[in-house]
């Protein structure tokens, strides 16, 4: 996992066109299909929170591997 500057993601990894997400509040997500130009793109992003949004987000097939901790 690769941390990362932002407000809403806490940390990344890609492998394989499969792109993991660690969220902030714990929640991790698996997003299927995805290509590498995209994964480069969202380290290179000034807004990871933004770019993840518009780019990633609902446009991939996702599963989601771990709720949120904490309350």
């Amino acid at each position: 996992m690769v941390r990362v500057e932002s407000s809403m993601i806490n940390s990344i990894f890609f492998a394989d066109g499969v792109l993991f997400v660690q969220f902030r509040n714990g929640s991790i997500y698996r997003y299927e299909e995805v290509p590498r130009s995209v994964y480069d793109s969202l380290l290179q992003a000034p807004s990871k929170g933004k770019y993840f949004l518009r780019n990633v987000r609902d446009l991939y097939p996702t599963t989601k591997i771990r709720e949120k901790t904490g309350r």
